[in-house]
Formats: C-alpha cells, structure tokens, sequence
C-alpha cells in the first residue's frame, strides 16, 4: 500500500512535470518516468487479479505482450520521427478506441491503442531530446528547416496572457487529484483513475501542446474525424435497421422493454456515441460557418447530414443539449452576443416548463424525476449528501461508487458516478477538488476565447473573427501590406484557419462541458485533455502572423 501510494504520487509528479516543463531534456526524462510508472503501477493493482495471474502462470505469454507493446511502440517512434506530422493525427485516430478487457470481476474499455499512441510519442520526444547536441530538442530538421508540425527552435512564442496560467493550474489538478488518493476508501480504484486517465493524458497534453496548428495539419485533423464519424454512423446505421447491438448487455437489454432502440456503434454507451458525434458536428459546424466555396459548403453539409441521422439513432439527451450548447457558441461568434444569449434564455425556458408540466402533471417529485432520467436525481441528491458530510476534502478520489453504497444508499446498486461532474468532484474532493476544477474551467475558457471578439462587435479590429483588413500604419505610407493583402478600405476578410480552428476549440470544449452536467467523464475522457493541448497551442499564434 505504502509503495503503491509513493508510486502514484511519482507518476502523479512526472505527468505534472511533462505539463509545466518546456521542451528538453528534462522534460523527455519526466515522461519516460510517467510512461513507465503507470503500467507498472496498474499491473502492481491487479497482481492478484484472475488475469494477471493467469499471465503470471503463463510467463511465455506475458513477454510476448510485453515485447509486442514495445516493438509497436518503437515502430510508432521510428515513424513519428520520420513523419511529425502524424503524431497529432494519430493521436486524434486513436481517441474513439477502447479495448475491453478483464480486470477486477470487471470489464473496463481502456484506450489500449492511445496508449500505444502516446508510448510512441514519449520515445520519439526522448529520442530527438537525447540524440541530438542540443539540449532543447526542437522540431526542425538540418539547417534549421521546419520538419514537422513543432514550431523552429529558438525563444517560444509568447502566449495569450491567461494560456499562461493553464498549464499550472492542469498540473496542480494532476497533483491533487493523486494527494487525494491517499484517503480514498477505494484505493484501486482511484490508482486506476491515475493511471488509466491522468498521467497518460498528462504525457497527451505534452506532446500537443507544442504543434503548430497550420493550416494543413486542420485540415488534415478535419479528414480523420470525419472519416472515422461517417464510418461510426455507417456501423450504428446497420446495427438501428438489423435491431442488434455489438456489445454492452444493459444497453441490450433496454432495447427490449422500449419502444425505441438505440445504437452505440463501436462505443460501449449511446451517450458517449452521442458526445462523439455531437463534437465532431460542432467541428464541422466550425468550418461550415466560415466556408465561401461552394464546393466546401456542399461538402460539410452533406457530412453534417449524416452525422445528424446517426445522432438521432442514439436518444441522447444529454447529447442534443451539448450540440446544442456548443452551437449556440458559434452563432454567438459568428453574428450576435447578445441574441443568441436571448435565443439560449427563452429557449431554455420552454424546455424546462415542458419537461416539468408535460402531459399536465409536474415532475417534480423524486420518483417521477428517477423514472425520467434513469435514476440519477438519486445519485445527485446523494452526492450532494456526501459533500455535505464532507465539505472540506471530500470522501477522496475515485470514492464516489463506494462512499455511496456505504454512507447514502439504502440498498446496494451498482454505482459509476453521479453522472453531474461538479457533484462527483464535490463528493469525492470536496470545496478543495472544486476550487481546482472551477480554476481549469475558467482558465481554460479564457484562453480559448481570448481575443477571437463577438459576433456584432462594431468597433473595428475587435477579435479575429470578424477581423478588417489589414493596412499599413499612416506614417509608413510606403509598406506593403502583409500576407499579400490588398490595401484599402475592404470588407471584412475572412478570419484565418487558426481563428477558425480556435473558435471550434471553444465550442467543441463548452458542448463537451455541458454534456458531463448530465452523464460525467470529464477528466477520463481524453477529448478533454486534447481540446486543452490545442487550445492553449493555438492561443500562442499571434493573429497577423496566423493570417
């Protein structure tokens, strides 16, 4: 217990550590440390596992394993040092992908091939970092040509101010989320969320947040998830017409006693298949809205059609309110502020007189409120319980499934979380763990919409989205203006690919924020951890250079 706990708190460290260092040495160091401690540490859990004694037994076995994993590894090094550009493509493919596998008496979906991802990542940083004379080890090839989607060595460029802060404030939640683990009631399982969720995403933020977003890699990262989205609505749409499903007996199971079927395609929930289409949508909406070629526009919206029909297939409510949430950003972007907040109000005010007095009965009562929402006004009145008994720290991480069997339940029922993010927090890490997540969110939003402006602003050269043209400074009469743009009094231009890409960001992450209020799975999804990376990468691209 004592060995396992120091190793979370190191492995903790190192992912904190591969956040806040700059590019180097050191920092490469940080993450080989992460990347190792996390398997070791997750192995030393289920040591006595059915599995993992079962592999024990058959020694042979687990070094073939091991070796795969590695040779697999070192194959994804090997290319991702030829071929920079496809780490971050990579890494995108990867997200949607998890393996089942045994552990524990459960069956847990881990994010086996992101694993394999980030390993190759971690080696392939190692490598440039240790190989070269320089102890810095930059993305630029011989003579100081850029090779890759890292920007060329030399003093970084200097973020929007609050991007500085969010690097500090992710580690410290890395930090604390491990300290609080320390007094978790579930030990196991709040070293598997450290494991499993922080530090490897920790080493993803690492190795993102120093791409250059150019317009080529967007493009490129607009291909694969639309590629992978239509091919996830192509397996969905043949499980709606044939009435079967893949995997997941409850969600089986369910089918057969409603009037409705939902799909969850590759997914192991329809929900998260939801939050999966309804953010590659939000993407698409992204490029849409700012498109002027016909060609583009046909193209997206054809795309957009499909994802939409695969979304209708999986009933997820929390899903048409994330789409919805993180539309209402774009058209607040794209044309008013201020309407679409009165849009957003009045609409939100119909949904919530007909979700309560529909069919002429309010739903307030508790019972009625469990049957609507599958139960979980109880887990939310029962994680406010226990953040009630616990105000402080909380019951600790990962506690949340166990303290409340023990402490709120009155019958024993399986239990995941409270299905509301800042409930969970609370419960499990107390006004400590909400003052950290509240800080994440409020950094993050900040540095994501930083400097892009509002649709409806008047005043000439407020944010990038509804940017004027650019011309040279009255006393230089003489200087041409840059990227080639004509001089003169122009309409607006269209914002350049990183704005665009920066807006989608917002949206994409405010629509991913909103649907962990209904079903969670904000820190363990490694969406999360990307849109962050990407975020705070673009926000260091000054907007006339980005033009």
């Amino acid at each position: 217990m004592i060995l396992s706990a120091l190793g979370v708190l190191a492995a903790a460290a190192a992912g904190a550590a591969a956040i806040l260092l700059p590019a180097g040495r050191l920092r490469s160091a940080t993450m080989l440390l992460a990347l190792v401690l996390f398997p070791v540490l997750i192995l030393g859990d289920q040591w006595h596992s059915t599995q993992i004694v079962d592999l024990r037994h058959d020694s042979t076995r687990l070094v073939a394993l091991a070796a795969a994993a590695l040779a697999a590894a070192a194959v994804l090094a090997a290319i991702f040092d030829r071929w920079p550009i496809v780490l971050p493509l990579t890494i995108v493919f990867a997200l949607p992908f998890r393996v089942p596998l045994h552990a524990g008496g459960d069956t847990a979906n881990l994010l086996v091939p992101l694993y394999l991802v980030i390993a190759g990542g971690v080696l392939m940083t190692a490598w440039r970092a240790w190989a070269t004379s320089d102890s810095r080890a930059g993305g630029t090839g011989e003579g100081g040509v850029e090779d890759g989607p890292w920007p060329a060595r030399g003093a970084p460029p200097s973020p929007v101010p609050p991007a500085r802060w969010l690097p500090i404030v992710l580690a410290s939640v890395v930090i604390l989320y491990a300290l609080q683990t320390l007094y978790s009631p579930d030990f196991s399982k709040s070293l598997q969320n450290v494991c499993f969720f922080f530090v490897p995403f920790s080493l993803v933020y690492a190795l993102l947040r120093d791409v250059s977003w150019d317009r080529k890699l967007l493009k490129l990262v607009l291909w694969v998830v639309a590629i992978e989205a239509v091919a996830f609505v192509l397996v969905g749409s043949i499980e709606y017409f044939s009435r079967e499903l893949f995997w997941n007996d409850q969600v089986i199971r369910s089918n057969e006693f409603h009037t409705y079927f939902r799909v969850n395609s590759i997914f192991w929930d329809p929900n998260i298949y939801g939050r999966y289409l309804v953010l590659v949508i939000v993407i698409a909406m992204s490029a849409l809205l700012w498109a002027k070629e016909r060609r583009t526009l046909a193209l997206l919206t054809g795309f957009v059609s499909v994802l939409w029909f695969g979304l209708l297939l999986t009933f997820s409510q929390s899903s048409f309110a994330a789409l919805l949430a993180g539309l209402g950003v774009l058209a607040a972007l794209r044309w008013s502020l201020r309407w679409t907040l009165a849009a957003v109000g009045v609409g939100a005010i119909l949904a919530i007189a007909i979700v309560i007095f529909a069919g002429g009965t309010p739903k307030l009562t508790p019972d009625r409120c469990n049957a609507d929402i599958g139960g979980r006004c109880s887990l939310i009145s029962g994680g406010v319980t226990m953040f009630a008994q616990r105000p402080i720290w909380g019951y600790g991480a990962g506690s949340f499934p166990r303290a409340y069997r023990e402490h709120v339940a009155t019958k024993k029922a399986p239990v995941s979380v409270s299905h509301t993010e800042p409930i969970t927090v609370a419960a499990e890490q107390g006004i400590i763990g909400l003052a950290a997540y509240a800080g994440l969110l409020v950094v993050a939003l900040w540095t994501m919409a930083y400097g892009l402006g509002w649709g409806g602003e008047r005043r000439e050269g407020r944010g990038v989205l509804r940017r004027k043209l650019w011309s040279p400074p009255r006393q230089e009469p003489e200087r041409p203006p840059q990227c080639g743009f004509p001089q003169g009094d122009t309409p607006t231009l269209p914002p350049p690919p990183q704005a665009i890409a920066r807006a989608a960001v917002l949206a994409t992450f405010v629509a991913l924020l909103v649907h962990t209020m209904a079903y969670a799975g904000f820190y363990e999804d490694p969406i999360t951890w990307v849109l962050l990376a990407v975020g705070a990468s673009l926000a260091t691209i000054p907007v006339r250079d980005a033009a």
